[in-house]
């Protein structure tokens, strides 16, 4: 207790000693002084940058919430928190809250409001709180991005593969169109730091739309825009945050977006299970060994329940095939399956079923679809193609908390980050080019830039695990890519992916066959507790090349490596172990003959004993993968 009062009142007087005598100029610096954002006001402009290690990181930019007002700083309030929190599920199983906040109180025109900034010793973080708002006419929370020429960045391209790298000096320059920016954006500075801009919990800021991206040619400058629909009375604007690494893997493990994202809001959340998932979508069409061809019928679906209830999977996720046509309260059920039956068989055999529904065959009604879902026993809820609808995902969301259900969300949806602290039971969403998505597959390099850009912004659902590689390529599954032979992964890449992909819901999309034919392998996937992590760590990651993730759950480790089609090796270093402990590692490899354009589905499997500060060099196929899985001896 005396540590932690004496770190506040100390860190409350480097703090004040931060703030300028200038009226006009605030300074405030993050708990290990490495990060400081300043604010100004400037002919009534209001200004911040940002600087780390004594590096400027963002140079003077503009920021407001009101279009042409006048800014003035009244005063400021500034304090320091040292506190922790445990979430419902997620990388870590708590999760620190050291920050230094300033509060600077502004006169912008005839209204008064508030700027919020919290300083993190990895990023920083702002919002606005304006009260008395009668009408948005005006309202547009702006704010540049003045970064710096050198070094290239990267941007998210909905459900394909993120584009980049792209330079600052080169939007300047180009005669043609812009490319279309999302967030989050990530930056590889000249002298190596990185940077991610994006936005937290616009879920609780009423009114806003999601930040549009843009390059300004007039001032050089990058620049977000919310604009606002009527609010009344008080207006929160979403967190504008500005993430900051050492390497592009540690903005994917940074927690300042779930930080400060509203806590979360269901009061009872025993029922909020993260797990893995089995999925028919991708299967139909595939012949098991046996001659059984997978179908949308009841036998098909009865063999993946079977094999979720031996292998301890959570849930089967069922596809839109269920039914034929929705209208206001009623389903029109296909003939070809007996959900009734399935979900009994699901319910003995102790699986739990997830049903898929979008609008394109009908609008059951929002009010009465979770409801409806709830009564025939499912516990979550796929929802497609409604896209970046804010206020319809921010109302399914809720709506689907009530009814005690789990929702992920299909099709390009709102990057809603922070959300999985508010609402939990946001469970995943596929803000990415999920595999095989539009029958078309990704690259290994695809792969690697979505798992250090995208994931930024929260879980992801991307339906990465194939272990039929060849057969998928082949393309005798009636959702096989459309151009054979396009698949470009090994069996140990998959694995490695389900693991890599930070998700409440890991979505494994191939046959119980598939799998089977190699339960060896599937064994490191069959152990990983989803969403129960106690810590993550990148250990590796360069855009395009390679990424290693590393998970703890208790004193075990699951760690699984990725490469281009280069291939090679990496070095893994154990220094994370525990001193004075035995560990037992299970190796899952490619082998000297794997490839993965010519033999995917080659592997081999081998254990050892390791300690910590050991170096581990993982040797990779062309577009392969590596994983471990560490557990002390004799456990």
């Amino acid at each position: 207790m005396n540590k932690r009062i004496f770190f506040i009142v100390v860190g409350l007087f480097f703090l004040l000693q931060s703030c300028s005598k200038n009226k006009n100029e605030y300074k405030v610096n993050s708990p290990n002084n490495l990060v400081k954002l300043t604010f100004n006001v400037d002919n009534g402009s209001l200004n911040y940058n940002v600087d780390f290690k004594n590096k400027v990181i963002v140079d003077t930019s503009s920021l407001s919430i009101f279009e042409n007002v006048p800014v003035e700083i009244l005063n400021a309030e500034i304090k320091s928190n040292s506190s922790s929190w445990e979430p419902v599920w997620g990388q870590f199983s708590e999760i620190k809250d050291e920050h230094n906040q300033l509060v600077l109180n502004l006169k912008m025109g005839d209204k008064t409001s508030k700027l919020i900034a919290k300083v993190f010793d990895d990023g920083v973080a702002f919002k606005f709180e304006v009260d008395n708002i009668l009408n948005t006419e005006n309202v547009n929370l702006f704010c540049e991005y003045n970064i710096s020429k050198d070094g290239v960045f990267y941007t998210p391209a909905g459900e394909s593969v993120p584009k980049g790298p792209f330079t600052i000096t080169g939007l300047e320059n180009t005669s043609e169109e812009l490319p279309k920016l999302l967030m989050p954006l990530v930056f590889e500075t000249a002298n190596n730091v990185h940077i991610a801009i994006l936005e937290s919990d616009l879920f609780e800021a009423k009114g806003f739309n999601a930040m549009k991206l843009n390059f300004d040619k007039e001032s050089k400058k990058l620049i977000s825009t919310n604009k606002v629909n009527l609010v009344k009375d008080k207006l929160v604007s979403p967190w504008k945050v500005i993430l900051i690494g050492e390497t592009a893997g540690d903005l994917v493990t940074n927690t300042i977006p779930v930080n400060i994202a509203t806590p979360c809001k269901i009061e009872n959340t025993d029922w909020i299970k993260p797990g893995k998932t089995l999925w028919d979508w991708r299967v139909h069409g595939y012949t098991a060994p046996d001659g059984f061809t997978y179908g949308i019928d009841n036998e098909s679906y009865k063999r993946f329940i079977d094999f979720a209830a031996e292998k301890e999977i959570e849930y089967f996720l069922i596809d839109d095939s269920w039914y034929k046509h929705a209208s206001k309260g009623h389903f029109e059920l296909s003939e070809k399956l007996d959900l009734n039956e399935i979900s009994e068989y699901a319910k003995k055999k102790g699986v739990d079923l997830i049903l898929y529904y979008d609008r394109k065959h009908g609008e059951y009604g929002d009010k009465e679809l979770f409801p409806y879902y709830q009564s025939i026993g499912m516990s979550g809820i796929k929802y497609g193609f409604m896209g970046k609808n804010i206020e319809f995902s921010r109302d399914a969301i809720k709506q689907s908390a009530e009814s005690e259900l789990l929702i992920d969300f299909h099709d390009n949806p709102v990057p809603f980050t922070g959300v999985s602290r508010t609402y939990p039971n946001a469970i995943s969403r596929e803000y990415c080019h999920a595999q095989q998505d539009s029958r078309r597959a990704f690259t290994p390099e695809a792969f690697i830039k979505m798992a250090l850009v995208n994931a930024i912004q929260g879980p992801l659902d991307m339906n990465n695990g194939n272990f039929d590689i060849t057969g998928i390529n082949s393309g005798i599954r009636e959702k096989s890519p459309r151009r054979k032979n396009s698949y470009f992964s090994t069996v140990v890449s998959e694995a490695a992916r389900t693991l890599i992909i930070f998700s409440g819901l890991v979505c494994i999309p191939d046959a119980p066959e598939a799998y089977n034919a190699k339960a060896d392998l599937f064994k490191f996937i069959q152990k990983m507790p989803v969403g129960k992590w106690d810590e993550t760590r990148i250990l590796n990651s360069k855009m395009s090349e390679y990424i290693t993730t590393a998970r703890r759950y208790g004193k075990e480790w699951f760690i699984g490596s990725v490469i281009n089609r280069k291939g090679g090796s990496l070095d893994i270093n154990l220094d994370f172990l525990e001193e004075d402990i035995a560990y037992e590692v299970t190796f899952y490899e490619d082998t000297f003959e794997t490839d993965c354009e010519t033999n995917p589905e080659a592997y081999q499997i081998r254990k050892a004993k390791v300690k910590k500060g050991e170096i581990i060099k993982a040797q990779m196929a062309k577009g392969g993968g590596h994983c471990m899985w560490i557990k002390p001896m004799n456990k």
